[in-house]
């Protein structure tokens, strides 16, 4: 573990909510000035395959980094304003039962993003 992935892995795991590999890689630079993004990546690509940090396209075109949480966790988001709902994993585990027994696949459904359009914007006229 080298110290700038250790500044790496110490923002993200203290941020939060969510970040961009850019994001991390500001916060690092405000203390070690000569992280390269690259490092960033990889760095994140490590603690992603060793199931600590998770990955989610949020739809605002970068994908965000977050700390795996104990529990996972999923996002409901607005394809119309952009609201974020938090979605408790409760509602997808029997997806991914039922994935195993009919398919003989484990899916991974720790974090993910599921869009499409908010009580609020669905009752807009029009829509």
């Amino acid at each position: 573990m080298t110290p700038q992935r250790l500044m790496i892995v110490r923002v993200l795991r203290h941020a939060q909510g969510h970040l961009s590999a850019a994001q991390i890689a500001a916060q690092v630079r405000d203390v070690y000035p000569f992280v390269d993004v690259s490092t960033v990546y990889r760095t994140l690509d490590v603690l992603k395959r060793m199931k600590l940090a998770t990955a989610t396209d949020m739809g605002a075109g970068d994908v965000l980094f977050e700390w795996a949480p104990e529990e996972p966790h999923h996002h409901l988001i607005c394809s119309s304003c952009g609201e974020v709902q938090l979605l408790d994993h409760s509602y997808l585990a029997c997806l991914s039962s039922r994935i195993d027994t009919e398919f003989g696949f484990e899916p991974d459904l720790h974090h993910f993003a599921i869009f499409g359009l908010c009580r609020d914007c669905r009752a807009e006229p029009g829509e």
